[in-house]
């Protein structure tokens, strides 16, 4: 496949992995339950829920902030950076590599974030209630939040370089992981990213119900059901993964162990709503395999956005038919033992995408029992053994975005 398309040498491998995700807290936890199919997907324990349509969410288990957290950050620290920070400090311990050795700001940390905010400033909202102030409040300590969570990563790792935080929803994880990999090209040798995200608080969860997408079943095992004849809907989870992004060349000068490289990555947008036309992902599919000079028969796993509405879950089918043909590639949804991890979705299927490089297994879709026989998809439904060269990460957010990313077996 070609598009005419100048190509660009990738520079990028990852040497670090750190996992907060629903079915497993670190990175071999998270990764033994999930090859096993074990899902984390519960009723709320958070918050009560039990006067919302919705009871079910992923929730990281025995997460205790005071083993993971130096306590003089409790105080100005919410859930999400505290997952955040434990998160990026395994995958900085997993890279063996000495940030603060490095050359001034030639290390940096790039996020993604979404909805992680809204538990922040429900919180300053509760302690603000009454001073007249409220609204003004919400919006700074929302933007406040993004900024923290950044900047707690990059002050305790003593990471000076570039740093930012992008908002595309579920897409974020990816675009996150696509903008390291340009300050890489810039300069930079090293960069944490990725994201950790959730909103499992009365706030986030009136905010996500409102768009109408969230599944009502009560049975956690059949509330989230992508590319099933029951797919009714998706959960919402908290958690994520962060990686560390390096200059190969850095990379091998100091021996890293490496999991993969960033061959490829993309982003598009939708067509505007009303204006008809095809959805971005296969062209942002295409558009990620056109710059790792990959033709889509190179592909040997898909991980898959895995919406769970049926419409959603259609057009993802036939971007995937389109693009490979009908059941020519295995796809794959871990997510569904997670939920949907708003920002931190992309890059903990990255991170699903990397050990099956590394350990020549595919792991499961969880749960789906029926799948939808038009859609055409090789769907991995019980772990898979095989070799793993080539994983294509797919992603999309609410509003438009789309991302792909293509990782592959360093050579």
């Amino acid at each position: 496949m070609t598009t005419g398309l100048v190509q660009r040498t990738s520079t990028a491998v990852f040497t670090g992995i750190g996992v907060a995700a629903p079915n497993g807290l670190g990175t071999e936890t998270w990764w033994r339950a999930t090859l096993a199919g074990e899902s984390g997907i519960r009723p709320v324990s958070r918050f009560d829920a039990s006067c919302y349509p919705t009871q079910l969410a992923g929730e990281v288990p025995g997460f205790d902030a005071a083993e993971h957290i130096p306590s003089r950050l409790l105080p100005a620290t919410d859930h999400m950076t505290r997952l955040a920070l434990t998160a990026a400090k395994e995958a900085i311990d997993d890279s063996g590599a000495s940030p603060g050795e490095l050359p001034q700001y030639s290390a940096g940390v790039v996020t993604a974030a979404s909805a992680g905010g809204f538990e922040y400033g429900q919180r300053e909202l509760q302690a603000l209630w009454g001073k007249g102030s409220r609204y003004v409040s919400a919006y700074q300590s929302y933007a406040w939040f993004y900024a923290v969570n950044t900047g707690q990563i990059s002050i305790q790792h003593r990471l000076r370089g570039p740093s930012g935080v992008l908002v595309t929803e579920q897409a974020g994880g990816l675009d996150a992981v696509a903008h390291a990999r340009r300050q890489l090209r810039k300069g930079s040798k090293l960069i944490v990213t990725g994201g950790v995200d959730g909103a499992i608080c009365p706030w986030g969860w009136t905010a996500q119900l409102a768009g109408g997408r969230m599944s009502t079943v009560k049975d956690p095992g059949r509330a989230y059901l992508p590319f099933d004849a029951e797919a009714s809907g998706y959960v919402v989870g908290e958690g994520g993964a962060m990686l560390v992004l390096e200059d190969v060349e850095a990379a091998r000068a100091r021996g890293a162990r490496v999991y993969g490289r960033l061959a490829g990555d993309a982003a598009t947008f939708d067509p505007a709503p009303g204006r008809g036309g095809e959805p971005g992902l296969r062209r942002a599919a295409e558009l990620a395999l056109d710059e790792a000079s990959l033709a889509p028969s190179a592909v040997d796993v898909v991980f898959a956005d895995a919406a769970g509405i049926p419409e959603l879950d259609w057009q993802e089918a036939e971007a995937l038919t389109a693009l490979f043909g009908a059941r020519r590639v295995p796809v794959t949804a871990p997510k569904t033992m997670t939920g949907r991890l708003l920002a931190g979705g992309g890059s903990l299927d990255l991170a699903a995408a990397l050990l099956s490089v590394r350990d020549a297994v595919i792991p499961p879709t969880a749960n789906v029992t029926a799948p939808v026989e038009g859609h055409a998809l090789d769907l991995v439904t019980v772990a898979r053994r095989a070799p793993v060269r080539t994983a294509l990460v797919l992603a999309r957010g609410r509003g438009g975005f789309n991302a792909a990313v293509v990782v592959t077996a360093d050579d």
